[in-house]
Formats: C-alpha cells, sequence, structure tokens
C-alpha cells in the first residue's frame, strides 16, 4: 500500500510567496518570506530588497515551526513562556524552533499541505505579511 501525502508544489510557492511580498510592499516593510512542504523541506524563500539578511534564517525556520507542530509560530510563543506547557521548546531541534509570529501552517481541504515563514520586521508586520501570504493558497 502506498500513501501519498498531499503538499505544496512549487507554483503554490511562488504564488503564496506573491501575495507576501504585495503584503510588505504594502505596509512599505522589506521580507523574507519562505515556503516549505509537507515534510518542513525548504520549497522556495525571497530576500526583498532591503530585507535584513538576518531574518532569513529565521523566516525559514518560522516555516518550519509552523509545519513542525502545525501551529502558529504566534501561537506556540504564547505557550512556550515560563510555567506553559511548552516552555524551552526553543531549544530543540537543533535551536530550528521559532517562537514569536511570523509562521503559519498552509492547508488546503483541512489538511496541512505544508507551512509559510515571513521575518524582517516587527512581529505584528510578519503577522500581517504571512496571513496575506498564507490566504494566497
Amino acid at each position: 500500500m502506498t500513501i501519498q501525502i498531499e503538499s505544496v508544489s512549487l507554483e503554490d510557492a511562488q504564488r503564496v510567496i506573491a501575495a507576501g511580498m504585495e503584503k510588505a510592499r504594502e505596509i512599505g516593510q522589506p521580507q523574507n518570506v519562505a515556503v516549505v512542504d509537507a515534510g518542513g523541506n525548504l520549497v522556495s524563500h525571497v530576500r526583498m530588497d532591503g530585507a535584513w539578511i538576518g531574518s532569513v534564517d529565521i523566516s525559514i525556520n518560522k516555516a518550519f515551526t509552523a509545519r513542525a507542530f502545525d501551529i502558529p509560530t504566534k501561537d506556540l510563543a504564547e505557550n512556550s513562556q515560563p510555567g506553559e506547557q511548552f516552555y524551552g521548546i526553543a531549544s530543540s531541534n537543533e535551536g530550528r524552533v521559532m517562537i514569536f509570529a511570523g509562521g503559519i501552517p498552509l492547508q488546503r481541504d483541512g489538511k496541512i499541505v505544508g507551512a509559510v515563514g515571513v521575518s524582517g520586521g516587527t512581529g505584528e508586520q510578519d503577522l500581517t505579511v504571512a496571513e496575506a501570504a498564507a490566504a494566497a493558497l
């Protein structure tokens, strides 16, 4: 028996990134936008002109985190504070886990098929761009 897992395609990733870039331009904040597939592997990434170089890895890791735990990184952040159920999670996965806003799982027909990660602005800006990007799927 063969099990096939649905995942984002390159075409999907490019559409998601284009929508993220459009929103980033609209709010005036250059961003890094990354899309990972259902396995958490990078499909596509863009660093807009003027976006922070230090945010390249962060955007990719936000996408990885959103897919690895199937939760928006903003929600994971809220649950990873001292005394909360996921306290210490940021040190897992060799430091790849990002616990601030900007990573969102991508869904198709109720199934998670990948994730988008955005970094380069404030948490609110990253989340705004990630939401616009995710909506394009």
